[in-house]
């Protein structure tokens, strides 16, 4: 069975890492789809994004990386996959995840959305946080990949 895990991914941070390599214990191929979702603005190019979750999951055996755009659930169908992976870090992702797990549903009866929780050590890691300290100059070196990190130093560099 082949499952999706869907994504920005900007950037790909260690509680991506953890959900990801969770998920691909579960199928015989895992897709992570990163998302070009030029609405949010990503601080990274999709081609840079892709690049970088590459680096970080090269030791992950049955994991391939391609980018989409439009509905999730259309790049599902175009993958033959029938499972969506999300991650839930809090009560407060649960609200919107299962909104969206609802709506995905309603778009396409025949994929389902399971939902793998963050380890406590991950669960208040999320990209957004990570720019900011990044931004800021803080050290993120316990919460990305030094590909990561790298990364947003250059960016961020002062």
């Amino acid at each position: 069975m082949k499952g999706l895990y869907p994504g920005t991914f900007d950037p790909i941070t260690n509680g991506h890492y953890e959900i990801i390599r969770r998920a691909s214990a579960l199928f015989e191929t895992l897709i992570v789809g990163v998302a070009v979702s030029p609405e949010k603005e990503p601080l990274f190019s999709i081609e840079r994004r892709v690049e970088m979750v590459h680096e970080v999951l090269q030791t992950l055996s049955n994991i391939e990386i391609q980018e989409y755009s439009g509905l999730t659930v259309n790049f599902a169908k175009e993958i033959d996959a029938h499972v969506l992976v999300r991650g839930l870090r809090s009560p407060a992702d649960a609200q919107y995840e299962f909104e969206l797990a609802r709506m995905n549903k309603e778009l396409a009866g025949d994929i389902e959305t399971i939902f793998l929780s963050s380890g406590d050590n991950n669960a208040f890691i999320s990209s957004s946080l990570i720019k900011q300290i990044a931004s800021e100059g803080g050290d993120i070196a316990g919460f990305v990949h030094s590909t990561v990190q790298q990364a947003l130093l250059a960016i961020y560099k002062t």
